[in-house]
């Protein structure tokens, strides 16, 4: 390798690290929010300290999750992989959802699917999608679908819904960092999304869709 491509691969790394970063900053600023909230909750209401400290808790090891998550994501350090219910990685997709931000509607079959996965890395992935659902819909709730079905040695997961969809304009570019169709997006949970399907040796797409925007995920799977 020689010195200008020791350079571009350099800068290339450094504008990973760069994408990344932002994203953790953009999921620790939602776990501080919690923490905050609840920290309030225990000074002004000491009869909710027991509950409240909980949800601290629980935030901060979010938090130590999303940073050791995504920073190996970044290093391009070996993937910790190994099967996984599909249904335990859309719980943890969905956890950090407020209730009634949405209407789900789940199909996977088998019930008991596996995919071989990063269960930490596959549900930011599910949750990039579900949110950017979320937010494109506001102020409605929309009706979100996950489906899941075994495509040969691959499981195929649709996630759609129900929103104004993605923009024409910027459909074909969606999956590059800084692409957003929606104000105060920003344009890198679908980015995101796009790099931990390729670590896990998968993919996704935007498919066509009546309605809504529906996304396609392949990704390896993960036993009998």
């Amino acid at each position: 390798m020689d010195d200008h491509e020791a350079r571009s691969e350099a800068h290339g790394r450094l504008l990973v690290m760069g994408e990344i970063a932002a994203e953790i900053a953009h999921e620790l600023r939602n776990v501080l929010q919690v923490i905050t909230a609840n920290a309030y909750l225990m000074r002004h209401d000491p009869a909710s300290s027991p509950e409240a400290l909980l949800k601290i808790e629980r935030s901060a090891r979010l938090a130590h999750s999303i940073v050791d998550d995504l920073m190996s994501l970044a290093r391009g350090e070996p993937m910790r992989a190994e099967p996984t219910l599909l249904a335990e990685i859309v719980v943890v997709a969905r956890a950090d959802i407020a209730a009634g931000a949405a209407t789900w509607e789940d199909a996977v079959t088998p019930v008991d699917l596996r995919i071989r996965a990063h269960p930490g890395l596959a549900g930011r992935l599910l949750h990039a999608l579900y949110d950017n659902a979320i937010s494109a819909s506001l102020p409605r709730a929309p009706t979100i679908s996950t489906r899941a079905l075994v495509e040969g040695d691959l499981v195929l997961v649709e996630v759609s819904d129900d929103g104004p969809g993605v923009p024409r304009e910027i459909a074909a570019r969606i999956f590059d960092p800084l692409v957003t169709g929606r104000t105060g997006g920003t344009g890198l949970g679908l980015a995101l999304a796009r790099r931990i399907a390729a670590a896990h040796g998968g993919s996704i797409l935007l498919a066509e869709s009546p309605k809504g925007a529906c996304f396609q995920l392949r990704i390896p799977m993960g036993g009998p």
